[in-house]
């Protein structure tokens, strides 16, 4: 059985966009992980991470090893399909 892979959404609170992908994942009844990167050092460690130039690029989606930045609905939708048994 293949298992559900760790959805991650790398952001800030006072970002729109995040916000934005925050209804969207709600709306797929996945369960994520919001992950602030302006008020934790961690999480934004974490990110910086991901990217060769350490740079803060969020918001970014990480679906398993996929790493989705600023992805469109339809582009992140894609994914979900792809990478995550049973969606839809």
């Amino acid at each position: 059985m293949n298992s559900i892979p760790t959805i991650k959404l790398y952001g800030a609170s006072g970002c729109h966009k995040t916000n934005y992908y925050k209804i969207l994942l709600d709306q797929t009844a996945l369960a994520y992980q919001f992950l602030d990167v302006e008020n934790n050092e961690e999480h934004a460690e974490e990110l910086r991470g991901l990217y060769e130039n350490r740079k803060l690029n969020f918001p970014t989606i990480t679906i398993g090893e996929k790493k989705l930045r600023n992805p469109y609905k339809e582009e992140l939708e894609k994914w979900l399909i792809k990478l995550v048994p049973g969606y839809l």
